[in-house]
């Protein structure tokens, strides 16, 4: 069974939702990006979203552009480097499903059979390509099919009436966009986020999760009545930008991962 139908199935028997954080690899370094990895894990991630850095994001705001810029500029990371970043937290005891969130030319470049095999031998249990439309998918669907792999899709409450014919492909869960735009903190939601959410409840067995601007314990409860999972990246990683400076020193580095840690916690309680 993929890991992430196990955590999902796992979790609802406990009648939790799944808190699942982003990261960009490589910001502030791969080494790094290990131990936030695993003390993301320690701190109750039912999973994670390991996001490739890219420098031309459009589904990004200003905060995942910031670390994925800095992620280039000091260590020019790959989509290779996060998927060694995978392995290497696997093989350092890490059980969470790792999800691969990334841009359609990075995985291009790479070459499709390819990067598929690497996913299933490394035990990446889930792909996010956001810049590839429903339309233009058959193939990486299917090389995902054979591999094992969800290919998870994000859907919109501006999807309207393409909202059943995207979640009918769905593998994994269904990403619910929470706001239009970017990705990004806010205090306020798209004002018919809660009927959309329950249009795709309607349209789909699989588990539902929602992102895009979910930043506070309040937050996080509001959608955890209605959602399976919780996606949150901008807020993580502005914390984790923050933190900056205890992690990229050894001598003060752990102080900088509790740092992570109890932002966590705070958040998901």
């Amino acid at each position: 069974m993929n890991r992430i139908d196990r955590k999902f199935a796992e979790l609802r028997e406990k009648k939790q939702p799944a808190f699942i954080p982003f990261i960009t690899v490589g910001d502030p370094d791969l080494e790094t990006s290990v131990r936030i990895i695993k003390e993301l894990e320690k701190a109750g991630a039912a999973m994670v979203e390991l996001g490739v850095p890219y420098s031309d994001p459009l589904a990004d705001g200003p905060v995942i552009q910031r670390s994925s810029q800095r992620a280039l500029k000091s260590h020019r990371i790959s989509i290779m480097d996060v998927i060694r970043t995978a392995r290497q937290a696997r093989s350092e005891g890490c059980e969470l499903p790792f999800i691969l969130f990334t841009y359609y030319n990075p995985v291009l470049q790479t070459g499709l059979e390819r990067i598929f095999a690497l996913l299933q031998e490394n035990e990446i249990s889930g792909l996010i390509i956001p810049d590839l439309p429903m339309e233009e998918d058959a193939e990486v669907r299917a090389l995902a099919e054979k591999h094992g792999i969800h290919l998870i899709p994000l859907v919109a409450p501006t999807s309207n009436e393409r909202i059943q014919r995207i979640v009918s492909r769905a593998s994994g869960f269904v990403y619910c966009v929470s706001s239009l735009g970017v990705t990004g903190t806010r205090s306020d939601f798209h004002s018919g986020v809660d009927a959309f959410l329950d249009t795709v409840r309607r349209s789909t067995d699989l588990p539902i999760a929602i992102g895009f601007g979910i930043s506070s314990r309040d937050q996080f409860e509001r959608f955890a009545a209605k959602c399976d999972g919780i996606v949150v990246g901008s807020a993580l990683v502005r914390q984790i930008e923050e933190s900056l400076p205890q992690t990229a020193d050894e001598q003060t580095k752990t102080k900088g991962l509790l740092q992570i840690h109890q932002f966590v916690r705070q958040l998901i309680g």
